[in-house]
């Protein structure tokens, strides 16, 4: 009997090995791998939505909201002034423009007129704070800025809002929902000193606080303002 080595079961042996010592690399290479995934993953940076840089700006306010008086008391600021009403899918909201103003009234009158508000949403709402609306697709002209000193957004007057840049309104305006006149920012600039008050809502505040409070979701800021159901303005007339 041939009592010679088995070629074919060493042959085996050593493909076994090389099998084995395959393996392992590739299992090395393998973890390797995904380690590499697993700390390449933990240092990418979280997913922070872009700081929003809306006008304007809300604030924390630790103290009490103090809701405007609308009374039909004769006020100097308001005598005369031209009256706008404002229907919205959700009731109609009527306001009276300061006679004050007179490049910001003739602007939003301007855009009342020419019908540009229909259709549009208030694109954002921020209970305790305002709703903001007016985003229309006609280009309009920066209008210079109408401080002066009796500016206050008091709850339901109606302001423009702007950039960070002085005298940089065009269409967009916001209603205050509270008193936001206290407010004053970091940088030591003020609400008041800020956003220009020409009107103020003198029926349909119960409107203005369902579109405050309404539902909603992150807008493409990252803030938490966007109504879950848009809230449109289906028409805005001047009625005197």
């Amino acid at each position: 009997m041939d009592m010679a080595p088995n070629k074919s079961n060493k042959s085996k042996r050593k493909s076994n090995n090389t099998l084995f010592f395959a393996i392992g690399i590739i299992a090395i290479i393998l973890i390797g791998t995904g380690v590499f995934i697993v700390l390449g993953q933990s240092n990418q940076p979280s997913n922070v939505s872009p700081t929003p840089t809306p006008s304007p700006a809300p604030t924390t306010f630790n103290g009490t909201p103090t809701p405007s008086a609308t009374s039909s008391t004769s006020d100097p600021l308001y005598d005369g002034g031209t009256k706008v009403l404002v229907q919205t899918s959700v009731g109609n909201i009527t306001l009276q423009l300061r006679n004050d103003k007179p490049i910001t009234t003739g602007n939003f009158i301007n855009i009342v007129n020419h019908g540009w508000y229909a259709g549009t949403p208030f694109h954002r709402v921020i209970a305790g704070f305002m709703i903001q609306g007016g985003g229309i697709s006609q280009s309009v002209p920066a209008i210079a800025d109408e401080i002066g000193s009796n500016n206050h957004n008091i709850a339901y007057t109606i302001t423009m809002a702007k950039t960070s840049q002085p005298n940089s309104a065009t269409s967009e305006f916001f209603i205050n929902v509270v008193d936001n006149s206290h407010i004053t920012y970091q940088d030591g600039t003020t609400f008041d000193g800020t956003y220009s008050v020409f009107g103020k809502v003198i029926d349909g505040q119960n409107v203005v606080n369902a579109i405050a409070n309404a539902p909603v979701t992150t807008n493409a800021m990252g803030e938490n303002s966007q109504p879950l159901q848009p809230v449109t303005i289906i028409k805005a007339t001047i009625i005197s």
